[in-house]
């Protein structure tokens, strides 16, 4: 007896899409139906992505059944075009034109949503919107004012104890934009400030066991905060911020998500290098953590390199660089006869 080979996720999903735009074909299958099965089998690409031609296909069903969908159905239409927004939002490879092509989404929803939908798809309009137009203010595309005003109105119906999720994610990207803000004066250490506490504020709110990529993008970015926060005593900041890396690091490896956690071991290193290896005699200078930055900064250049993101690589090579130049020039290191 001949036994058939199972197919593989991946080859199962693509026979998902072509048969969902074959049935969106079917003159005689009810329109509504066939919208909101396109739309449902998008939402199933968009939360497990198995490749990036899946991110795609998503934003070609939710076309599609824009396509379909009735007239007298303008809240289905709606959600359809939220999820259109978050399909464009999620393309790696769609630069600037994708994001403009996701707050369009998003927008054109808007109306229809705060007439008949749920507040909490009228929040998360919002905090997509918030993600965009933060996203577009980093290039230059949008005021990243907006993008606060967006997070807040987000944040009026995402409360920490109904939706720890959306609140920690909405106060990690505020917290974010305090710290990207120039510092040139007394307001500018006090948004610093405010950074750090915006991230142990959500880090009250998300948990390693419920929520673990959260959990680590709080965790990463509240180091980063800790690092460069100019208040407090450094060497004490330098420390919580490499517990909070570590902490990160209980999530995220190579094998799972290698950019993050590549990003976080350059992090982690960055603090080593400027960490003495005795907090309580800063003068005898840090050999041992320079070399635990160099390995670290090693590790996370060859995922950079094995990913394709030469930029990060690059800045990787030049931090390594200038550990290398503080070994030479280091009044702590013996010279060697």
């Amino acid at each position: 007896m001949l036994v058939k080979s199972p197919q593989s996720p991946l080859a199962r999903a693509d026979a998902e899409v072509r048969a969902a735009l074959a049935m969106a074909e079917d003159p005689a299958a009810d329109p509504a139906d066939q919208a909101e099965m396109l739309m449902e089998i998008a939402r199933g690409l968009l939360l497990r992505p198995r490749s990036p031609q899946q991110l795609h296909d998503a934003v070609t069903l939710c076309r599609r059944a824009l396509d379909r969908v009735p007239e007298n159905r303008p809240l289905l239409a709606a959600r359809i075009r939220a999820l259109a927004g978050t399909a464009y939002q999620t393309l790696p490879d769609g630069g600037s034109d994708a994001l403009r092509e996701a707050e369009a989404c998003f927008l054109a929803a808007q109306p229809a949503l705060e007439a008949q939908g749920l507040p909490e798809e009228v929040a998360e309009v919002d905090l997509n919107l918030g993600l965009v137009t933060q996203a577009l203010a980093e290039a230059g595309l949008a005021r990243i004012q907006d993008a606060i005003a967006r997070y807040h109105r987000a944040l009026r119906v995402f409360t920490a104890e109904a939706f720890p999720r959306e609140h920690a994610i909405a106060h990690n990207n505020l917290a974010v934009i305090y710290l990207s803000l120039p510092v040139h004066d007394k307001a500018g250490e006090l948004r610093e400030a405010m950074a750090v506490q915006s991230f142990e504020q959500v880090l009250k709110t998300v948990n390693l066991v419920d929520h673990p990529v959260e959990y680590a993008m709080a965790q990463n970015n509240l180091g980063n905060a800790l690092q460069y926060c100019p208040g407090g005593n450094r060497i004490a900041n330098l420390l919580r911020a490499v517990e909070a890396y570590d902490e990160a690091l209980k999530v995220r490896n190579a094998r799972d998500c290698p950019v993050e956690y590549a990003n976080t071991l350059a992090n982690k290193a960055n603090a080593l290098a400027n960490l003495p290896d005795d907090a309580a005699v800063p003068a005898a200078g840090n050999p041992r953590n320079r070399a635990a930055a160099r390995a670290l900064l090693a590790e996370a250049q060859a995922l950079f390199l094995g990913h394709g993101l030469a930029d990060n690589a690059r800045m990787v090579a030049e931090a390594l660089a200038g550990i290398e130049h503080d070994e030479v020039h280091s009044p702590h290191e013996e010279t060697k006869p």
